[in-house]
Order: structure tokens, then C-alpha cells, then sequence
């Protein structure tokens, strides 16, 4: 069983990371919504764009339904 050393931590690099950001240790991690927000904002055309494809494919899909259930 090998170990990568650039995804092992130490305590000693633990330590040197409080040490130089102090608020490090008293934040949790972001959540997964707020990464996700901050990744709509950086592509925001993108994230519209996927958006309104998605909408209206869920519209075609509810009409598509409704014609063949009627």
C-alpha cells in the first residue's frame, strides 16, 4: 500500500495552517449549496443557459405526457 504525499496530512501541517489563518480552524467547510451557488455566479451565462434547456425540456415533457394520456 503505497501513500501519496500530497493528499497525506501531518499534524505538523495542520498546525502550520492555524497558525497562518486562525479562522481556518473555527469555520466549518463551505456546504454543498454554497459551493454551488459560488459556481452559478462564476458561470453565469452557462448556469442560465442549462437552466431554461432544463425548464423547457420539463415542459415538453409534462405536454408530451399530457397528449399521450388524454
Amino acid at each position: 500500500m503505497s501513500t501519496d504525499p500530497t493528499t497525506t496530512t501531518t499534524p505538523m501541517t495542520t498546525m502550520t495552517a492555524a497558525k497562518t489563518n486562525p479562522s481556518a480552524v473555527d469555520e466549518p467547510p463551505p456546504s454543498f449549496v454554497k459551493l454551488a451557488m459560488r459556481n452559478m455566479v462564476k458561470k453565469g451565462g452557462t448556469s442560465l443557459y442549462h437552466f431554461f434547456l432544463s425548464a423547457v425540456a420539463m415542459l415538453t415533457l409534462l405536454v408530451g405526457l399530457a397528449y399521450l394520456t388524454r
